[in-house]
């Protein structure tokens, strides 16, 4: 049989109480799988875990959510050898998961995934730290790691909404850089930051409508609005609209991005839905192809160059 372990964040979300695990096995026995279920016991334990995991493990299963998947393609890049890794869809947002069209119930993921296929995809970095699917930075964007666990194990989605509600404030910071892209210079004035690599951020489908997630390249977005009125409109128009067609919004598509903020900004990166302490003001984007997903084969086609 091949080999499964399924590396599960049981502090994830809150629409996924899991009692027993047995129908988990009974799945994976189903597909031709002997499994196993590793519990994390706290931040960074997923990432250690997988380092450990025998080379001769067919199917790694990130069991939690977007931070839960990072901390896992994290440990995976530091291997010899990757193994293949695939999302099981159990936090709050689930950005990745929903991308790959995992929005269904756990056990119904579950079989979709590993009715899945392997693809080669693209792993962003900031300087040498691993993303999957999105690195931002600005106001607000704190509360996707600020909001207090309990709050969202209680309340779901709605608790980024109701911590954000009071960070609230009429002004938004807005920061001088130098970027360079391409080998071209630059200098702007921004507020907001993301370099992504996904269709889907923060819950808001449909952000570029033309992703590819094994093309070398990521997404960049610089905006820059300086109160929350505009905020809000930025947002509506993301909500009806194509990212890059949003006026006022700077945007590229690239391999190779460098950022340096003049003053060192009030809030750290996230990444994946955590936080990246760094103290530099510089910054260095680049993208590699060195591991595998399992992808459900519905959502290969649409995100997936042949």
């Amino acid at each position: 049989m091949k080999k499964c372990v399924i590396i599960m964040n049981p502090e994830s979300g809150k629409k996924h109480k899991i009692k027993t695990y047995q129908e988990f096995y009974d799945i994976l026995r189903k597909y031709g799988y002997d499994g196993e279920i590793i519990l994390t016991k706290g931040p960074g334990d997923a990432e250690k875990i997988i380092q450990g995991i025998d080379k001769s493990v067919d199917l790694v299963i990130s069991g939690g959510g977007d931070g839960t998947l990072n901390e896992i393609v994290s440990g995976n890049l530091k291997r010899e050898k990757p193994l293949v890794v695939a999302p099981l869809p159990l936090g709050s947002t689930n950005d990745v998961g929903n991308m790959y069209g995992l929005d269904h119930s756990v056990y119904e993921n579950l079989e979709i995934v590993l009715k899945g296929k392997p693809k080669k995809v693209d792993i962003c970095f900031i300087n040498d730290a691993p993303f999957v699917y999105v690195a931002c930075l600005g106001d607000y964007i704190d509360m996707a790691y600020a909001t207090p666990r309990e709050l969202k194990k209680k309340y779901g989605k709605i608790a980024y909404i109701l911590y954000g509600m009071k960070q609230l404030r009429s002004k938004i910071h807005q920061y001088d850089v130098q970027y360079e892209i391409d080998g071209e210079k630059h200098v702007g004035r921004y507020s907001f930051f993301f370099i992504s690599n996904s269709s889907r951020i923060a819950g808001q489908p449909d952000i570029y409508y033309d992703v590819k997630l094994n093309d070398n390249m990521f997404e960049v977005a610089l905006a820059n609005v300086g109160s929350k009125k505009e905020m809000l409109k930025l947002l509506v128009l993301a909500s009806t609209m194509d990212v890059k067609d949003i006026p006022g919004v700077t945007y590229y598509r690239t391999n190779n991005f460098k950022i340096e903020f003049l003053d060192k900004p009030k809030t750290s990166w996230c990444i994946d839905g955590e936080e990246y302490k760094e103290t530099t003001n510089k910054f260095v984007f680049r993208v590699s192809q060195n591991m595998k997903m399992q992808i459900p084969k519905e959502s290969a086609d649409k995100l997936f160059n042949e």
